[in-house]
């Protein structure tokens, strides 16, 4: 039987929650809850949770219930990330977290609409499913992905959508981190409104 996800997000399709170390972009270092949300139609072909793409494959689960998982760790901090968790309605996730004290942080391609009280929001735009204009706006932190030497080019077209005060990151797609990563050092170096985000929780074989 196919998914019937309720429209007030009271439910939502959960691949999988873990408490870890934040890898990568602005809040790298920090302890942090996972909450990884299954269902992704933007495609990306170096995504490395291609697992979660499907909705239909991750049980239905109460918000209640993850909010209550969330709660039993010592750090107050939630990422919820996926797939793209955008795709559903993330308003009362967020208030039932924050209603435990808990912070709330989404990393998101912005390619749906904006919904849930987040204390930070971490946009990663994908080439294949441009973000929402509302998404930019709102966030506090730009991570792009490099994958070839266009994509600085494509880094600075989304810069221009973000507000003044958001968070600039060039990130190496893993498989390429030999090659990209000089180039990323170089361009920081010489555009230092920008800076290096790495993904630090493969570097210390952590989830």
């Amino acid at each position: 039987m196919a998914h019937v996800i309720p429209a007030d997000g009271t439910q939502l399709p959960l691949m999988e929650e873990f408490y870890t170390i934040q890898g990568e972009g602005y809040n790298s270092g920090k302890a942090a809850y996972f909450i990884r949300l299954g269902g992704c139609d933007v495609g990306c072909p170096w995504c490395d949770v291609k697992e979660s793409w499907d909705a239909e494959q991750h049980p239905l689960t109460s918000a209640d219930t993850i909010v209550s998982h969330a709660a039993q760790y010592p750090a107050k901090n939630v990422v919820v990330t996926g797939g793209e968790p955008l795709i559903y309605n993330l308003d009362y996730l967020t208030t039932t977290l924050q209603n435990q004290q808990i912070r709330t942080f989404i990393e998101t391609s912005g390619a749906y609409p904006l919904s849930g009280q987040w204390d930070w929001i971490c946009l990663s735009p994908k080439k294949f499913k441009a973000p929402m204009p509302e998404v930019a706006a709102a966030a506090h932190e730009l991570k792009v992905i490099v994958f070839n030497k266009s994509d600085f080019a494509w880094a600075e077209q989304h810069a221009k959508t973000v507000s003044p005060g958001c968070k600039l990151f060039l990130q190496p797609e893993w498989s390429r981190v030999k090659e990209m990563t000089p180039l990323i050092v170089d361009y920081v170096m010489n555009n230092p409104q920008w800076e290096v985000s790495l993904q630090t929780h493969k570097y210390m074989d952590i989830p």
